[in-house]
């Protein structure tokens, strides 16, 4: 009898081993990037070349992130932040996706910056199954569960944003004709594309003149004696920060005074609007879904003050005029989010599970901004604000526009 009863514990205690063994598996799937102690991430930025004034964002970003670790990392595992240059160059950012991937073995690229670039990884990404996580582009293609399960956006889309615009001239410069000046690549044409589509049938009529240009140029002063030439009342400016900086300066040295639109992705005062000159920058029309470091109506608001102490202690040669830290810290805290939702399931396939369901805010961006995903939706913001720029900061008016078609 003893001997039976010393029997059966000694297999009852191997099943409860063996138990809490198969539980602890279960509670904990890894894949490669993934362990115990560290999550490998990958970024890659334009560091030097034509769009090098984004470079502050991958900085911002690794910033955040040592700020994370220095608070015990994500339930405890650190944060690896692995970011490469590609120079805006679409070959460079192939190369530098497939040193990540298969070298540097990262659980997923977060937030590689331009729609060139990530064009050219895209297939790749999908293919290895490896996210393409919240890219720094606003191309209306990061919106493809179906096509690319794999790629998600962050920003309210070009598209999105080009049919805010329309929506407004139609209302407030009825029968007013336009002269475009756009980057001759995806981001340009996407814009191009959503312009179109919210002015309708009016498009044809209206739009008198679209005058592109190269990133690799040097200036885009031709392209905006071009335009002016056709003598439009509206001009939109959709162009990256450099270019967008001298389009803005170039009417001033003109004495041209068209009712002008600029990009989102160009509306930092520091990069954009201050070294264009503040007198040619009055009155340039934009809108946003972030709160403007220059803006003193947010002085003592909780969450641009927290941006303030994290810019002092973690990044304090950052411009604090520059809204491209503040899109780099805001985007850095959503994939914080997801990676908390993922709890001990690090795998890439739960990575964009969890991607895919988000519901939240986040401080930095204005109120009602609501960032929400789905399975079937992969773009996270969708709302913007009209705003206008006056003395040296923007200022915002009317209400939180959705720009989804048919809105």
């Amino acid at each position: 009898m003893r001997n039976w009863t010393f029997a059966r514990a000694i297999a009852l205690a191997g099943a409860v081993v063996a138990l809490s063994a198969t539980a602890s598996s279960a509670q904990k799937k890894y894949d490669t990037g993934a362990t115990d102690t560290e999550i490998k991430i990958g970024n890659i930025m334009p560091y030097s070349g034509p769009a090098s004034s984004y470079a502050t964002i991958g900085k911002t970003e690794a910033a955040y992130f040592k700020m994370i670790n220095e608070k015990g990392g994500i339930k405890g595992r650190k944060i690896t932040f692995i970011s490469y240059d590609d120079g805006y160059s679409p070959p460079k950012m192939v190369e530098q996706a497939r040193k990540l991937v298969e070298s540097d073995e990262v659980l997923l690229i977060f937030n590689p910056l331009g729609t060139p670039g990530n064009t050219a990884i895209q297939k790749y990404m999908n293919t290895k199954k490896v996210p393409q996580l919240f890219v720094s582009t606003g191309a209306a293609k990061w919106n493809d569960p179906k096509n690319y399960p794999w790629t998600m956006g962050w920003q309210p889309s070009y598209q999105v944003e080009a049919r805010i615009y329309a929506k407004y001239i139609l209302k407030n410069h009825p029968g007013k004709t336009i002269g475009v000046l756009y980057a001759n690549d995806d981001f340009g044409k996407d814009y191009l594309i959503g312009l179109k589509d919210g002015l309708g049938d009016q498009a044809a009529k209206l739009l008198v003149i679209e005058s592109a240009y190269e990133t690799s140029s040097p200036t885009v002063d031709s392209q905006i004696v071009q335009i002016k030439g056709a003598n439009p009342d509206i001009f939109i400016n959709i162009a990256t920060p450099k270019f967008a900086a001298q389009a803005i300066k170039k009417l001033g040295e003109m004495n041209w005074k068209p009712v002008h639109f600029l990009t989102n992705v160009s509306a930092s005062v520091g990069a954009v609007m201050k070294p264009a000159g503040y007198d040619n920058s009055q009155g340039v029309l934009s809108a946003a879904y972030m709160k403007d470091p220059k803006d003193t109506q947010w002085d003592k608001d909780p969450g641009m003050m927290e941006w303030r102490a994290f810019m002092d202690k973690y990044y304090p040669e950052g411009d604090k005029e520059d809204g491209a830290t503040v899109f780099g810290y805001g985007v850095a805290q959503g994939l914080v989010k997801v990676l908390e939702q993922c709890g001990d399931n690090l795998t890439r396939e739960n990575v964009m599970k969890q991607a895919a369901s988000l519901n939240t805010q986040i401080n930095i961006y204005l109120p009602g901004t609501q960032i929400k995903t789905g399975p079937d939706d992969f773009a996270p913001l969708e709302q913007l604000q009209m705003m206008r720029f006056k003395g040296e900061s923007w200022e915002l008016f009317g209400p939180m526009i959705s720009g989804e078609k048919n809105s």
